[in-house]
């Protein structure tokens, strides 16, 4: 079995102007980011993802890219990003970047060609469509941020194309122009050193031909998904990506895949197939929406978690799971699946323990590993992220309850995600001498890297264990999977097993003690207890144990 290095790896997201601002203009920026790499070492993780850094409007934090060759200047200079590029290689690192193809800025050079008429250069780069013969947009697709997902332009007299904010103008893949523009400029960064790419929404680069009108069963926000999902030639253009740039580079690829089930996802991971590495799927992300979608105040169900989780170990055998619970565009995942109060890092330390001993790579996001929790702003003017905006002015219009939209918006928001990252517990948190772009949580003062790394038994050091293990054990890299207890409505507990061993994973999502028993193919073997999160455990694996809340156990069992 040839192992890649992405495999074995652990991946840390950052949110760079969240991260470290070196200049105190209130903005992460690179020469940040380079400043803390000893504390990232020092967690134990193998890739830096960073989140978009590229020149742009900022319309959606850099998903609205206006040139893929130029830095965005806030974060610094290129000279910047090559000596942050050699000091991660040097720590025994990798970088990837975001690769954002789908759509660009409507300030892309590009762009600002294509919509002066119809026969220029670039006329055909992105996605135009005449009117209906009333003058309406071409269907009834609608844009994540609100609004119809067509704009018109006068000056071609056509509609384009948008399936989130008007200001980011989708891409006609169809062109092999612009497929070439693109791997042309993948090559530029992959002979700078970056070492792979995060791509997003690249599921939907290929549209259906003939456009066609969604039904209601999509929320008119998300309409564009009928047409522009997994599309006709989605795997063709990804393919010929391989062909023309990946192949070349030893580099690791994860696509982000919105609407993809798991059985498309083979079609994108499997290796034969020579697309991508593996990619990020959302079916547990949608385990709590609502009536108004990701925005709701409903509580996930375990039963469900299994399910959506087991279902994508097992489809994915032969290909490769990304292993993640939230990221810059999810809430935090204590608040989300384990409890923000009495059990913070008891709950976080159990779901770090469930998804890094699963079979794939395993992403932390920035601030994870304190067990950051959402955050309580004082105001709604706090919030500065596109999508809670419109949502907030949607449920206004609606006549909703300010009180059921706050707690929604609290729950749900992306800026959740995206408040500095807290270095100590000073008001400055540690992050900027400046005001910083977004308000601190005013929960920095007892959540913070400081505190974390001044205590042994912190969320931080057991992500560092976590990470540990994995390094150390390769059933937990190689290992299949399989669902034990399935039918314990509070305990989720799995096991996977290589090579005559055998690895036993019990995690409680219980706030009461609970009593679990081992199935009896287990009870008689030697064990080794190699993680837990709660202090003086018994090492011996007897038939019933009772796990404390949000207890997580590992057990090494040899045959």
């Amino acid at each position: 079995m040839t192992t890649k290095w992405w495999q074995e790896a652990v991946v840390y997201q950052v949110y760079p102007q969240s991260f470290k601002d070196s200049n105190g203009d209130g903005v992460g920026d690179l020469n940040g980011l380079k400043e803390k790499l000893p504390y990232l070492k020092k967690l134990g993780v193998d890739v830096l993802w960073l989140n978009p850094i590229f020149q742009s409007p900022l319309v959606d934090n850099g998903y609205d890219i206006s040139d893929y060759y130029q830095l965005n200047p806030q974060y610094g200079t290129l000279a910047d990003f090559k000596t942050l590029l050699k000091a991660v290689h040097d720590a025994g690192m990798r970088l990837i970047l975001d690769l954002v193809v789908n759509h660009t800025s409507d300030q892309h050079a590009w762009f600002q060609e294509s919509k002066k008429n119809q026969t220029n250069p670039y006329a055909d780069y992105y996605i135009w469509k005449d009117p209906k013969p009333d003058g309406s947009q071409p269907n009834n697709w609608g844009s994540t941020f609100g609004g119809p997902a067509w704009t018109y332009v006068p000056e071609r007299q056509q509609y384009y194309l948008h399936c989130f904010a008007p200001e980011q103008p989708d891409l006609n893949w169809e062109n092999p122009e612009v497929r070439q523009s693109i791997y042309q400029m993948m090559r530029y960064w992959f002979d700078l050193g970056v070492d792979g790419f995060r791509m997003d929404v690249i599921s939907l680069i290929s549209k259906r031909p003939d456009f066609p009108d969604a039904s209601e069963d999509y929320a008119y926000t998300k309409r564009y998904y009928a047409g522009a999902s997994n599309g006709p030639r989605v795997h063709e253009f990804l393919h010929e990506m391989y062909e023309e740039v990946l192949k070349d580079y030893d580099v690791m690829t994860v696509g982000e895949t919105p609407n993809t089930n798991s059985t498309q996802a083979q079609l994108y991971t499997f290796p034969e197939r020579e697309e991508l590495n593996m990619v990020f799927h959302f079916d547990h992300m949608h385990l709590d929406y609502g009536k108004y979608g990701k925005f709701s105040t409903v509580r996930f169900k375990l039963s469900d978690l299994k399910r959506v989780l087991t279902e994508w170990q097992n489809q994915l055998d032969q290909g490769w799971n990304s292993l993640y619970w939230s990221n810059h565009d999810q809430p935090r995942a204590v608040t989300r699946f384990g409890d923000e109060g009495q059990y913070r890092i008891a709950s976080a330390k159990m779901l770090g323990t469930l998804l890094h001993m699963m079979k794939g790579t395993p992403y932390i996001f920035e601030g994870e590993e304190l067990g950051m929790k959402n955050v309580p702003f004082e105001h709604l003017d706090d919030y500065q992220d596109i999508e809670t905006k419109y949502f907030y002015q949607t449920m206004q219009e609606a006549g909703e309850d300010e009180r059921d939209i706050r707690q929604m918006i609290y729950l749900k928001s992306r800026d959740n995600a995206r408040t500095p990252m807290p270095w100590d517990g000073s008001e400055m948190s540690g992050f900027s001498t400046a005001k910083p772009w977004l308000p601190y949580s005013p929960d920095n003062q007892t959540i913070n890297v400081e505190d974390a790394l001044k205590d042994p038994d912190s969320v931080f050091y057991h992500y560092q264990h976590l990470i540990q293990l994995r390094k150390h054990y390769s059933i937990i890299v190689h290992g299949t999977y399989r669902l034990i207890a399935p039918e314990d409505s509070v305990v989720y507990a799995y096991v996977r097993e290589y090579q005559n061993q055998t690895l036993l994973v019990i995690c409680s999502f219980s706030e009461q003690p609970v009593n679990f028993t081992i199935p009896d193919t287990y009870q008689d073997q030697t064990a080794t207890l190699l993680s837990t999160n709660y202090p003086e455990r018994e090492a011996k694996l007897a038939p019933e144990i009772t796990l404390a809340p949000y207890e997580a156990r590992v057990y090494l069992l040899d045959e």
